[in-house]
């Protein structure tokens, strides 16, 4: 059964937001950023003339998000798809900024998800790291619960990303193991104003599901 399906049929995680979230991978794995995004939101066909603006998020060159295979072809859902992209970039702008309380993670990120991403970013402040290189985020595996819910289940390669000490800027060099590649499952959902927020977010390092 696809991931996302099976999150799906879940229905005490993903209907109530019950369930573990790390917003991310733990504590001294990395995790890797975008490019600057600045535009505004387009509701869905059927939804209210509805608009956001959406806040700055700018990293370095040496950070670097690769989404593949994150356009369907549906209007609807390459909406959310999009704004799952800006969620994970603005994660990773938070960690380069050292900045908990940024606010694209409260943009992106709603209820626990929220509460993890934030203490998430806050080990990396506490622990005087940051992050470099590159993920690619694959396999993306979406289902409609209805117009306003999903649940989207989706890879990570982070075999070409590292964390870096940030006052020296010298980065760690680890092995690659199945453990670079991580499988994610989120619910989003679909505010007034048009956007999908993450409400809840799980992570499991080395799943057979997205080794390669």
């Amino acid at each position: 059964m696809p991931i996302a399906v099976a999150f799906a049929a879940t229905s005490a995680l993903l209907l109530t937001g019950c369930g573990g979230d790390d917003g991310g991978s733990k504590a001294g794995d990395e995790i890797a950023g975008a490019d600057t995004d600045k535009s505004t939101a387009s509701p869905s066909s059927g939804a209210p003339e509805v608009s956001a603006e959406r806040p700055s998020v700018t990293l370095p060159s040496d950070v670097k998000n690769v989404f593949e295979g994150w356009e369907t072809g549906d209007a609807a859902k390459d909406a959310l798809l999009t704004d799952v992209t800006h969620r994970i970039n603005a994660t990773d702008a938070a960690i380069v900024a050292a900045d908990p309380e940024s606010e694209a993670l409260r943009f992106y990120y709603k209820g626990e998800a929220l509460a993890g991403a934030a203490t998430w970013v806050k080990g990396y402040v506490d622990e005087g790291r940051s992050i470099t290189g590159t993920v690619r985020f694959y396999a993306p595996d979406l289902v409609m619960v209805d117009k306003d819910t999903a649940a989207l289940a989706y890879c990570a390669d982070e075999s070409k990303a590292s964390d870096k000490d940030r006052k020296t800027g010298k980065a760690d060099r680890t092995p690659v193991t199945k453990d670079s590649y991580v499988a994610y499952n989120s619910r989003l959902e679909k505010g007034e104003d048009g956007i999908w927020r993450t409400a809840v977010l799980e992570s499991e390092r080395g799943n057979a599901k997205c080794v390669r």
